[in-house]
């Protein structure tokens, strides 16, 4: 028979791999449908009041991903160094991969939002918002790559038969 219980590090990395995948789903979703209320198509206006409104930082980000997932990295990042072969080099990668999401997430996402939501309409807000759309595409890029290096040392986890 075999053993059904999984480890601590084989739920980790299941956990890392749906808040991975829900972070960059909702990354998208944010840039395609929540985005154009603040920043309007043709980059003239920026609306803080819609982006206070939706406030996704309060809302969604800081309880689903900001938290959770920089947990989650690190802790994945122990994890990884502990396992070997195949499943380290791509665990590693995917944690090191969202630590560097996570660094920019804290250091340059997190407070330009903070600081737009403060903004009024003004050509400095409309090309802050705009940087900050641009470099958007940065982030989802990181977590999909993060994502898809999870997924795959997933895929070694269960070759290998458990952490």
């Amino acid at each position: 028979m075999m053993n059904l219980k999984p480890s601590a590090a084989e739920i980790l990395l299941w956990l890392f791999v749906l808040n991975l995948g829900v972070a960059f789903g909702a990354g998208l979703y944010e840039h395609r449908i929540s985005l154009p209320r603040w920043l309007d198509a043709t980059g003239a206006h920026w609306s803080a009041e819609a982006a206070r409104q939706d406030d996704v930082g309060r809302r969604f980000w800081g309880l689903v991903n900001t938290g959770p997932l920089t947990l989650l990295t690190l802790a994945s990042l122990y994890f990884a160094t502990q396992a070997t072969g195949p499943l380290r080099a791509w665990w590693l990668g995917a944690a090191l991969v969202a630590l560097v999401d996570r660094l920019l997430t804290f250091a340059y996402f997190i407070p330009t939002m903070v600081r737009l939501m403060q903004s009024v309409d003004s050509p400095a807000a409309v090309e802050t918002a705009m940087r900050w759309a641009r470099m958007n595409h940065l982030r989802h890029a990181l977590a999909a790559g993060a994502w898809f290096a999870a997924l795959q040392a997933l895929s070694w986890l269960r070759v290998k038969g458990g952490a």
